[in-house]
């Protein structure tokens, strides 16, 4: 889809300037190196955590003042729902996000939206109608005389957008020395470390294919105890290959001219612990052990994975939406954007088992949410909650101990 058909790109760039860097640097961005991503390992770092990631939940939730949450109706909650946009599924788009932000260590989202009318001509607030992740080759920051931020996307295909920097979600990985955008200085990935490792385990590969190809090809040399000019050794040579390709029983028959010497090949191969510590060193680099990519992990070391890792990007993802999609006054109403890791957290069957029993009984969940944690359908009436009657609102509690007290404090009076 043409960005011209999303974005409306009208804005007087002649009343702006280059915005200013703390540092004195022009704000002028390209995107950015990709050496170290023809690595299968790397990809597939970058893969477990994008697939992880894109079983999170996204919703519109409003905070009251009883600190409760509730799912609010809105069209971010509708296109959360199925679609972002035409394009891309909810599961498509939060994996394209973090793969843009793996890839570039920023990420830019743009939110389409109209303006919703009051009956006096005010604007209501937004009804949102797309969100699209944006993949630009350069960006360049400006401002106007009012001192307001304005990002400049360019594309591949040439094409120039100017937007608001406030309309723009922009989620940064290992914001540090830049002041705007996440990586280096220069506002792109950081990879110097990273890249001498797969370099190293580049070469190490490249003498594993090399050693195995000689062990497979050279296995003699055949000397001729006469001079020969250059003819008669073609000849001799094409002799020799018809012998050998003649042979069955393995001896090759020779005359006193020729004498087959067999060359022994044993190619040093680098060590299984040097491979794994090297292996390990990209894994470590991404936080993503070697179980996380096997699959083959336990609770506990999903939930490192989940605390080191994942934790951060969902909530990066959350206050980034929330910063973009609210006004002040939203904000402070208790609006915001959450990704909710129910299906990350609840991996297999004996954790679903626990939490359908701690939130089951206590009326927490409907049975019908009961039904989806184990892949089941809804059924028709499901939307109710029960409760077991061994658990009390706390702010019983003290009533009901209280009339308990007494109950046995008369006991104890008439047996006196």
């Amino acid at each position: 889809m043409l960005l011209s058909s999303v974005v409306n790109q009208k804005t007087d760039r002649q009343t702006m300037q280059y915005a200013r860097m703390l540092d004195g640097s022009l704000p002028v961005f390209s995107q950015f190196g990709r050496d170290i991503y023809i690595s299968d390992v790397v990809q597939m770092c970058i893969d477990i955590i994008a697939t992880q990631c894109s079983k999170l939940r996204p919703k519109h939730i409003r905070t009251d003042s009883d600190d409760m949450q509730i799912t609010v109706k809105s069209s971010i909650n509708r296109l959360f729902r199925v679609a972002p946009n035409p394009l891309m599924t909810t599961r498509d788009f939060i994996e394209k996000i973090i793969w843009l932000l793996y890839l570039n260590y920023n990420a830019f989202l743009y939110p389409m939206y109209n303006y919703r009318i009051g009956p006096s001509g005010n604007i209501l607030g937004r009804d949102y109608t797309a969100f699209y992740p944006l993949n630009p080759t350069q960006v360049t920051f400006f401002q106007d005389v009012a001192e307001r931020l304005f990002i400049e996307l360019q594309f591949a295909n040439g094409q120039t957008i100017t937007l608001p920097y406030s309309d723009v979600i922009h989620l940064r990985k290992k914001f540090s020395v830049n002041d705007i955008m996440g990586g280096g200085l220069d506002g792109q990935p950081n990879n110097q470390a990273l890249l001498k490792v797969l370099q190293i385990n580049d070469t190490v590969l490249q003498g594993l294919e090399k050693a195995i190809k000689t062990s497979l090809t050279v296995r003699g040399v055949l000397k001729y105890n006469t001079m020969l000019d250059e003819d008669k050794m073609n000849a001799e040579r094409e002799k020799f290959e018809a012998k050998m390709a003649a042979g069955e029983t393995g001896i090759l028959p020779l005359d006193l001219k020729g004498e087959y010497i067999p060359v022994k090949v044993d190619p040093k191969l680098i060590d299984k612990d040097t491979l794994e510590f090297l292996e390990r060193k990209v894994l470590n680099w991404y936080g993503v052990s070697l179980p996380i990519l096997t699959g083959d992990f336990t609770d506990d070391q999903y939930q490192a994975f989940y605390e080191i890792t994942l934790e951060n990007l969902i909530n990066t993802l959350g206050q980034a939406f929330s910063k973009t999609l609210f006004t002040t006054r939203e904000l402070d109403m208790g609006n915001e954007i959450a990704f909710y890791p129910q299906k990350l957290l609840f991996t297999n069957t004996k954790n679903k088992i626990a939490v359908a029993d701690i939130l089951g009984n206590r009326g927490a969940v409907t049975n019908n949410e009961l039904l989806e944690l184990f892949g089941y359908p809804p059924y028709e009436g499901g939307h109710v909650r029960n409760m077991s009657l061994n658990y009390i609102d706390v702010s019983f509690a003290n009533e009901y101990q209280l009339k308990r007290a007494g109950m046995k404090r008369r006991q104890d009076d008439d047996d006196e």
